[in-house]
């Protein structure tokens, strides 16, 4: 497996070397556990449910609304709060009330996270009661000193670039010195251009489905991996 950062990202700027990381920025859903536990489709389900008992919609119309807002928003929370006047908080408790069974604990990513020097931060467009609960089920909670939200970012989330300005001016982030894991690439997109490192993390090419349209390898994907635990170990090697 190649050392994940050594090469440098196309737009000509050197990475840094793992031991010159200082914050390690982590998504959290389909990121920190596999998709096939299938934790998400039960979010998707409940936002399709919301959406249908918010706007008085059939099944089919709620699907594509959902589907609409979270291309154009980024969140399909974020259309139903510009058009429709939304109050986050009910939403957030709503979507996020699921069974976190499918998701088992981590011990090679809780390994990997252990022996991974730098600041770790959440970076998630969940709420952070629900990120709590995802990373107790995992066993990582102890890694992270903090959770920055979907709240924390004014309820304008990835990737809106805002909400990375906040994060970076909130946690004291020095992007040329921080790397950011997203199982979306578009995401990836505003920390690009900010000069943090970014990572793709695809679960054997998972995130092509939440990435249909345009070049999800552009410049603003520095790396790929498949298996987030080999890659932060692989960081680690001399």
């Amino acid at each position: 497996m190649t050392t994940p950062f050594d090469l440098s990202p196309a737009d000509g700027r050197s990475a840094p070397g793992s031991d010159e990381v200082e914050v390690w920025l982590f998504d959290l859903d389909n990121t920190l556990y596999p998709p096939s536990s299938r934790l998400f489709d039960q979010v998707d389900r409940r936002i399709k449910s919301f959406v249908q008992d918010f706007l008085s919609l059939d099944l089919e119309a709620a699907h594509r609304l959902q589907k609409q807002y979270f291309h154009e928003f980024g969140t399909t929370m974020r259309g139903l709060m510009t058009n429709h006047g939304l109050e986050p908080e009910g939403y957030l408790d709503y979507v996020h009330d699921i069974d976190l069974s499918p998701i088992a604990p981590a011990p090679a990513l809780d390994a990997a996270l252990d022996r991974l020097p730098g600041r770790k931060l959440i970076f998630t467009n969940a709420s952070t009661p629900y990120a709590e609960r995802v990373l107790d089920r995992l066993g990582l909670g102890r890694h992270f000193e903090a959770i920055f939200d979907i709240a924390a970012a004014g309820y304008e989330g990835k990737p809106y670039p805002s909400a990375y300005d906040k994060l970076i001016a909130e946690h004291g982030v020095a992007p040329e010195r921080a790397v950011f894991l997203d199982d979306i690439a578009r995401n990836l997109e505003p920390a690009a251009a900010l000069g943090i490192t970014t990572v793709w993390v695809t679960h054997q090419n998972h995130a092509a489905r939440n990435d249909p349209e345009g070049d999800p390898r552009g410049d603003h994907v520095h790396h790929v991996t498949e298996d987030l635990a080999a890659f932060l170990a692989a960081a680690l090697e001399p």
